[in-house]
């Protein structure tokens, strides 16, 4: 999603979609650390052989985290992250992934002189454009000349 203007430049039904990353090992490795998530199906090579998955997967979180990467936030327009409803991982994200995020604005919300809420539809996408992660995003965005 763009983050890049004033409330009053958002439209519903606005979409969105950011450039790729690609999930590396590094990448999981590094996010376990900072974590503390070492849950074996993410970090043990034998252990998720075993399961449905049949190799390692990135953490949920990693992947959530890395599109929050892929949005354009333009500093003094954003004001503050303001939460996620209904997350759902629907499909696991594999070492060699990339992820691209659709966005869609669905609700504007005024809340104060200063600050509006912008809601989005967002969906992380893989290279083969299969939801893997599905959410409402909320941003508290900055009312026109009041950053």
């Amino acid at each position: 999603m763009r983050f890049d203007r004033p409330f009053e430049g958002y439209v519903v039904g606005e979409r969105h979609r950011s450039r790729g990353r690609t999930i590396t090992e590094a990448d999981i490795v590094q996010f376990a650390g900072v974590s503390g998530d070492f849950y074996p199906l993410h970090i043990d090579r034998e252990y998720a052989k075993q399961t449905q998955f049949g190799e390692r997967i990135a953490h949920g979180m990693l992947t959530l985290s890395a599109a929050t990467g892929l949005w354009v936030m333009e500093q003094g327009c954003v004001l503050a992250f303001y939460g996620i409803d209904a997350l759902r991982f629907v499909r696991p994200v594999k070492i060699g992934d990339t992820i691209y995020v659709e966005s869609e604005v669905k609700q504007l919300t005024e809340r104060s002189d200063t600050a509006g809420l912008v809601t989005v539809h967002q969906q992380i996408l893989n290279q083969h454009g299969e939801t893997v992660v599905d959410a409402l995003v909320h941003m508290l965005v900055a009312r026109e000349g009041k950053k």
